[in-house]
């Protein structure tokens, strides 16, 4: 575990809540977000396992949480009013917005709790009662993880210092049955050592070109056994014919599966391969190996998180940058310049580093 940051606040709305007291956390998306906010939630849960710690994401990002044992219960935010009289109704002592948005700061005042606890540069901030500095002000380092953070929030409201755990997903019992059906069908034993890649991103500038993580594929499959797979998201599914027509056959590609089915695929790979992106951080979070490659965005602050993994980036002076164009020249050298051979050399290191699963058994025990 991670050492923690050191807290300066003499808060003690943590210390004195009563047993059992109820906690809202709002978290409403990304994906990314919503699984970097896990090790926060488990510290919290660890030190003091009496409080009920609700959070509320969107629907769609839900199922990151199921199963989570330091969360005792997940709200889904469907529309403002709805969501807002709901939480006015539970009377929460306490909410931290860990989101920091125009929704979630209105969310925040509709839930009427006596404590509201946000960033002291999130928009709104009249409507907090406690304003947090951002990490800085705890540790000289300039850069932090979003995971380090997401953890301020909580020491300063009076969260002892402690280890940061790592990021958890529990992948569940029936749709571990589902993917394994769905890899059976396409000729995947349970048996089997997959690699999952995930050549999506948000921007173009986050996207290694499709025919490297072929080659890839192609190489991670003749030298050394390893079936592939190719996921992606809904914002994705515009490289689908590309993608088979890179991907040779018996290479299986994924494009419709959901949030708990993915969750149950990444779980169960040797290993993952991909841009920074929420898959990704849910292949960190189910323990697995990681390559990820950066292009524009900061490998500092989204890297994994507590697992074994690599960084493939080469350092420009303009990075990171919002990634939604290329700021400093005609083409977005800081993807475009990562080779085939810094990734073989990334994978084949975590290749040695760990070990194969030995069946799939161990991820449905992890639920149990």
């Amino acid at each position: 575990m991670k050492p923690a940051l050191k807290p300066t606040s003499n808060s003690r709305i943590l210390v004195d809540l009563p047993q059992g007291a109820e906690i809202l956390i709002i978290r409403l998306r990304s994906l990314g977000d919503v699984v970097m906010l896990t090790p926060a939630v488990a510290a919290l849960h660890a030190w003091r396992p009496d409080l009920r710690l609700c959070v509320l994401v969107e629907p769609r990002f839900a199922a990151v949480l199921e199963g989570n044992p330091a969360v005792a219960e997940v709200l889904l935010h469907r529309d403002f009013f709805t969501t807002a009289s709901a939480l006015r109704r539970r009377r929460f002592p306490v909410t931290f917005n860990q989101h920091g948005g125009p929704t979630s700061a209105f969310l925040t005042a509709a839930a009427g709790s006596p404590s509201r606890i946000c960033w002291a540069h999130c928009r709104f901030g009249f409507l907090y009662n406690l304003r947090i500095p951002d990490a800085g002000a705890l540790d000289a380092r300039k850069q932090f993880h979003t995971v380090e953070h997401r953890m301020t929030q909580f020491y300063w409201a009076g969260l002892p210092p402690t280890s940061i755990p790592p990021a958890q997903v529990f992948p569940q019992p029936d749709a571990i049955d589902s993917i394994e059906q769905l890899l059976s069908v396409n000729g995947i034993s349970p048996s089997s050592q997959i690699v999952i890649f995930h050549p999506g991103a948000a921007y173009f500038t986050k996207r290694w070109a499709l025919e490297h993580f072929a080659a890839t594929a192609q190489w991670l499959h003749s030298q050394h056994g390893l079936s592939t797979v190719v996921v992606l998201g809904p914002n994705d599914r515009e490289l689908f014919p590309e993608i088979r027509r890179q991907f040779p056959m018996p290479s299986v590609v994924f494009d419709s599966l959901s949030l708990r089915e993915l969750i149950a695929l990444i779980s169960r790979a040797r290993l993952f391969l991909g841009n920074d992106s929420g898959p990704a951080h849910l292949a960190s979070a189910a323990g697995r190996p990681v390559a990820v490659i950066f292009g524009s965005s900061d490998s500092v602050t989204w890297r994994p998180w507590q697992v074994p993994h690599r960084l493939i980036q080469n350092e420009f002076a303009c990075n990171p940058c919002r990634g939604d164009r290329c700021y400093a020249f005609a083409e977005p050298r800081c993807i475009l310049s990562v080779t085939p051979n810094q990734v073989r050399d990334a994978c084949l290191d975590l290749l040695k580093e760990t070990q194969p699963l030995v069946s799939v058994a161990p991820a449905r025990d992890a639920v149990n």
